[in-house]
Protein backbone atom coordinates (compact mmCIF):
# COMPACT_ATOMS: atom_id res chain seq x y z
CA UNK A 1 0.00 0.00 0.00
CA UNK A 2 2.31 3.04 -1.08
CA UNK A 3 1.54 6.65 0.20
CA UNK A 4 2.79 9.37 -1.80
CA UNK A 5 3.63 12.20 0.31
CA UNK A 6 3.46 15.70 -1.19
CA UNK A 7 5.78 17.80 -0.01
CA UNK A 8 7.86 15.24 1.14
CA UNK A 9 10.89 17.07 1.95
CA UNK A 10 9.22 19.94 3.73
CA UNK A 11 8.53 20.25 6.96
CA UNK A 12 5.82 17.98 8.00
CA UNK A 13 6.56 16.09 5.34
CA UNK A 14 9.67 14.95 5.67
CA UNK A 15 9.08 13.39 9.12
CA UNK A 16 5.34 11.84 7.53
CA UNK A 17 7.86 10.14 5.31
CA UNK A 18 9.92 9.05 8.38
CA UNK A 19 7.31 7.59 10.40
CA UNK A 20 6.33 5.73 7.15
CA UNK A 21 9.46 4.22 6.70
CA UNK A 22 9.48 3.62 10.20
CA UNK A 23 6.03 1.51 10.38
CA UNK A 24 7.53 -0.38 6.82
CA UNK A 25 5.24 1.38 4.42
CA UNK A 26 5.95 1.90 1.08
CA UNK A 27 6.55 5.53 0.90
CA UNK A 28 6.88 7.30 -2.16
CA UNK A 29 8.18 11.26 -1.79
CA UNK A 30 6.46 13.70 -3.75
CA UNK A 31 9.03 16.68 -4.98
CA UNK A 32 10.67 18.00 -8.19
CA UNK A 33 13.92 16.22 -7.42
CA UNK A 34 12.08 13.11 -6.21
CA UNK A 35 12.00 10.06 -9.49
CA UNK A 36 9.13 10.13 -10.45
CA UNK A 37 9.07 13.80 -9.96
CA UNK A 38 6.17 15.94 -8.38
CA UNK A 39 5.95 19.94 -9.18
CA UNK A 40 2.85 21.79 -8.54
CA UNK A 41 3.00 24.13 -10.96
CA UNK A 42 3.66 21.08 -14.01
CA UNK A 43 0.37 18.98 -13.93
CA UNK A 44 1.72 16.25 -16.37
CA UNK A 45 3.66 14.98 -13.43
CA UNK A 46 0.81 14.28 -11.31
CA UNK A 47 -0.27 11.21 -13.31
CA UNK A 48 3.58 9.42 -13.05
CA UNK A 49 3.33 10.34 -9.45
CA UNK A 50 -0.33 9.14 -8.38
CA UNK A 51 0.36 5.42 -10.31
CA UNK A 52 -0.36 2.62 -7.90
CA UNK A 53 -0.46 4.42 -5.11
CA UNK A 54 -3.37 3.72 -2.72
CA UNK A 55 -3.02 6.88 -0.11
CA UNK A 56 -1.77 10.29 -0.05
CA UNK A 57 -0.47 13.15 2.22
CA UNK A 58 -1.23 16.53 0.84
CA UNK A 59 1.26 19.77 1.76
CA UNK A 60 0.37 22.29 -0.52
CA UNK A 61 3.16 24.62 -1.45
CA UNK A 62 3.47 27.68 -0.74
CA UNK A 63 0.42 27.37 1.07
CA UNK A 64 -3.68 26.97 0.46
CA UNK A 65 -4.38 30.60 1.13
CA UNK A 66 -2.24 31.58 -2.03
CA UNK A 67 -3.77 32.01 -5.65
CA UNK A 68 -4.88 29.01 -7.39
CA UNK A 69 -4.38 26.58 -5.31
CA UNK A 70 -8.17 25.85 -5.02
CA UNK A 71 -7.90 24.64 -8.75
CA UNK A 72 -5.04 23.14 -8.03
CA UNK A 73 -6.39 21.10 -5.29
CA UNK A 74 -9.40 20.65 -7.16
CA UNK A 75 -7.75 18.74 -10.35
CA UNK A 76 -5.43 16.78 -8.46
CA UNK A 77 -7.83 15.31 -5.95
CA UNK A 78 -10.05 14.06 -8.74
CA UNK A 79 -7.42 12.46 -10.73
CA UNK A 80 -6.43 10.77 -7.30
CA UNK A 81 -9.70 9.56 -7.83
CA UNK A 82 -9.36 8.69 -11.07
CA UNK A 83 -5.74 6.60 -10.66
CA UNK A 84 -7.56 4.59 -7.81
CA UNK A 85 -6.18 6.79 -4.31
CA UNK A 86 -8.76 5.29 -1.40
CA UNK A 87 -7.05 7.51 1.32
CA UNK A 88 -5.99 10.80 1.65
CA UNK A 89 -5.18 13.64 4.32
CA UNK A 90 -4.83 16.95 3.67
CA UNK A 91 -2.67 19.71 5.64
CA UNK A 92 -5.14 23.07 5.83
CA UNK A 93 -4.64 26.19 7.28
CA UNK A 94 -6.81 27.10 10.42
CA UNK A 95 -8.67 30.52 9.80
CA UNK A 96 -8.15 30.28 6.23
CA UNK A 97 -11.21 30.82 4.02
CA UNK A 98 -9.20 29.68 0.87
CA UNK A 99 -7.63 26.86 2.99
CA UNK A 100 -11.65 26.05 3.76
CA UNK A 101 -12.67 26.08 -0.08
CA UNK A 102 -9.94 23.12 -0.35
CA UNK A 103 -11.02 21.32 2.45
CA UNK A 104 -14.58 21.18 0.68
CA UNK A 105 -13.48 19.38 -2.42
CA UNK A 106 -11.67 16.88 -0.77
CA UNK A 107 -14.93 15.83 1.31
CA UNK A 108 -16.89 15.67 -1.31
CA UNK A 109 -14.64 13.48 -3.29
CA UNK A 110 -15.97 9.94 -2.20
CA UNK A 111 -12.30 9.22 -1.46
CA UNK A 112 -11.15 8.31 2.76
CA UNK A 113 -10.66 11.90 3.33
CA UNK A 114 -8.91 13.42 6.56
CA UNK A 115 -8.24 17.10 6.99
CA UNK A 116 -5.61 18.43 9.74
CA UNK A 117 -5.89 22.07 10.22
CA UNK A 118 -2.77 24.12 12.06
CA UNK A 119 -2.02 27.75 12.40
CA UNK A 120 1.14 28.78 13.12
CA UNK A 121 4.64 25.82 12.96
CA UNK A 122 6.71 26.07 16.19
CA UNK A 123 9.50 24.92 13.56
CA UNK A 124 8.80 28.05 12.08
CA UNK A 125 11.60 29.59 13.89
CA UNK A 126 14.33 26.92 13.98
CA UNK A 127 13.85 25.51 10.15
CA UNK A 128 11.58 28.37 8.46
CA UNK A 129 12.83 31.57 7.48
CA UNK A 130 12.21 32.99 10.73
CA UNK A 131 15.60 31.12 12.33
CA UNK A 132 17.69 33.78 11.00
CA UNK A 133 15.42 36.10 12.78
CA UNK A 134 16.07 34.06 16.10
CA UNK A 135 20.00 33.92 15.55
CA UNK A 136 19.90 37.79 14.85
CA UNK A 137 17.83 37.89 18.72
CA UNK A 138 15.14 39.88 16.96
CA UNK A 139 11.74 38.40 15.01
CA UNK A 140 10.11 41.54 12.71
CA UNK A 141 6.88 40.99 11.40
CA UNK A 142 4.20 42.82 10.09
CA UNK A 143 1.09 41.84 12.69
CA UNK A 144 -0.33 43.01 15.72
CA UNK A 145 1.35 40.96 18.93
CA UNK A 146 -1.72 38.72 18.89
CA UNK A 147 -1.96 35.58 20.32
CA UNK A 148 -1.40 32.32 18.82
CA UNK A 149 -1.89 28.34 19.20
CA UNK A 150 1.24 27.30 17.98
CA UNK A 151 2.14 24.04 17.03
CA UNK A 152 4.59 21.57 17.08
CA UNK A 153 5.01 19.85 13.52
CA UNK A 154 5.79 16.47 15.34
CA UNK A 155 2.24 16.99 16.70
CA UNK A 156 1.08 17.65 12.50
CA UNK A 157 3.28 14.68 11.29
CA UNK A 158 1.68 11.71 13.81
CA UNK A 159 -2.19 12.63 13.51
CA UNK A 160 -0.77 12.48 9.78
CA UNK A 161 0.47 8.97 10.16
CA UNK A 162 -2.31 7.96 12.53
CA UNK A 163 -4.85 9.11 9.67
CA UNK A 164 -2.72 7.62 6.91
CA UNK A 165 -2.04 3.94 8.58
CA UNK A 166 -5.07 3.13 10.97
CA UNK A 167 -8.81 2.87 10.90
CA UNK A 168 -11.09 5.13 12.76
CA UNK A 169 -9.78 8.52 11.28
CA UNK A 170 -12.13 8.94 8.00
CA UNK A 171 -14.84 11.71 7.84
CA UNK A 172 -12.73 13.42 10.38
CA UNK A 173 -11.52 17.32 10.60
CA UNK A 174 -9.02 17.64 13.86
CA UNK A 175 -8.09 21.31 14.36
CA UNK A 176 -4.56 20.82 15.76
CA UNK A 177 -3.35 23.50 18.14
CA UNK A 178 -0.25 23.78 20.73
CA UNK A 179 -1.79 23.35 24.88
CA UNK A 180 -1.21 27.32 25.34
CA UNK A 181 -1.81 30.54 23.64
CA UNK A 182 0.98 32.93 23.06
CA UNK A 183 1.40 35.94 21.45
CA UNK A 184 4.88 36.96 19.62
CA UNK A 185 6.46 38.59 22.42
CA UNK A 186 5.51 35.37 24.80
CA UNK A 187 7.60 33.85 22.21
CA UNK A 188 10.23 35.74 22.02
CA UNK A 189 10.64 35.30 25.72
CA UNK A 190 10.47 31.23 25.45
CA UNK A 191 12.98 31.40 22.82
CA UNK A 192 15.35 33.90 25.37
CA UNK A 193 15.09 31.38 28.19
CA UNK A 194 16.04 28.42 25.71
CA UNK A 195 18.77 30.14 23.99
CA UNK A 196 20.21 32.17 26.68
CA UNK A 197 20.60 35.02 24.89
CA UNK A 198 17.58 37.85 24.47
CA UNK A 199 15.28 37.42 21.57
CA UNK A 200 12.67 40.52 21.20
CA UNK A 201 9.54 40.77 18.75
CA UNK A 202 9.30 44.14 17.20
CA UNK A 203 6.37 44.72 15.04
CA UNK A 204 6.64 46.15 11.71
CA UNK A 205 4.65 47.40 8.90
CA UNK A 206 3.94 45.50 5.97
CA UNK A 207 6.27 47.48 3.67
CA UNK A 208 9.31 47.52 6.00
CA UNK A 209 8.37 43.88 5.93
CA UNK A 210 8.40 43.41 2.35
CA UNK A 211 11.52 45.76 1.96
CA UNK A 212 13.35 43.44 4.35
CA UNK A 213 12.24 39.97 2.95
CA UNK A 214 13.22 40.75 -0.77
CA UNK A 215 16.77 42.10 0.48
CA UNK A 216 17.14 38.02 1.58
CA UNK A 217 16.08 36.91 -1.53
CA UNK A 218 12.10 36.27 -1.53
CA UNK A 219 10.82 37.04 -4.59
CA UNK A 220 8.76 39.88 -4.55
CA UNK A 221 5.07 38.30 -5.41
CA UNK A 222 5.54 35.27 -2.72
CA UNK A 223 5.94 38.15 -0.43
CA UNK A 224 3.07 39.76 -1.34
CA UNK A 225 1.00 37.23 -0.67
CA UNK A 226 2.56 36.52 2.91
CA UNK A 227 1.93 40.25 3.81
CA UNK A 228 -1.79 39.08 2.20
CA UNK A 229 -1.83 35.85 4.42
CA UNK A 230 -0.41 37.61 7.83
CA UNK A 231 -3.08 40.27 7.46
CA UNK A 232 -6.13 37.67 7.09
CA UNK A 233 -5.09 35.41 9.17
CA UNK A 234 -2.88 36.63 12.19
CA UNK A 235 -5.85 39.44 13.71
CA UNK A 236 -6.59 37.66 16.19
CA UNK A 237 -9.04 35.20 14.46
CA UNK A 238 -6.93 31.67 15.66
CA UNK A 239 -6.75 32.82 19.53
CA UNK A 240 -8.71 29.88 20.46
CA UNK A 241 -7.36 26.72 21.52
CA UNK A 242 -8.50 23.04 19.96
CA UNK A 243 -7.86 19.51 20.87
CA UNK A 244 -7.50 17.91 17.77
CA UNK A 245 -4.13 16.23 19.05
CA UNK A 246 -6.25 14.90 21.90
CA UNK A 247 -8.86 13.13 19.53
CA UNK A 248 -6.73 11.70 17.51
CA UNK A 249 -3.94 10.43 19.66
CA UNK A 250 -5.12 10.39 23.01
CA UNK A 251 -2.51 12.40 24.51
CA UNK A 252 -1.72 16.17 24.97
CA UNK A 253 -0.21 18.52 22.48
CA UNK A 254 3.55 19.78 22.90
CA UNK A 255 3.99 22.71 24.46
CA UNK A 256 6.11 25.48 22.77
CA UNK A 257 8.47 25.40 25.89
CA UNK A 258 9.26 21.87 25.34
CA UNK A 259 9.69 22.51 21.61
CA UNK A 260 12.34 25.50 22.44
CA UNK A 261 14.18 23.15 25.14
CA UNK A 262 14.38 20.12 22.16
CA UNK A 263 15.18 22.43 19.64
CA UNK A 264 18.16 25.04 21.32
CA UNK A 265 20.87 23.67 19.12
CA UNK A 266 19.08 25.12 16.18
CA UNK A 267 19.79 28.61 17.48
CA UNK A 268 23.47 28.07 18.90
CA UNK A 269 25.65 30.47 16.78
CA UNK A 270 29.36 28.44 16.06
Amino acid sequence: MTTLVLGGTGKTGRRVADRLAALDVPVRIGSRSAEPGFDWTDRATWAPALEGVEAVYVSYYPDLAFPGAVEDIEALTALAVRCGVKRLVLLSGRGEPQAEASERIVQASGLDWTIVRCGWFMQNFSEGYLLEAVLEGVIALPVADVAEPFVDVDDIADVAVAALTRDGHAGRLYELTGPRLLTFTDVAAELSRATGRRVTYVPVTAEQYAEAAIAHGVPEEEVEALNGLFAEVLDGRNAHLSDGVQQALGRPARDFADYARANAEAWARP
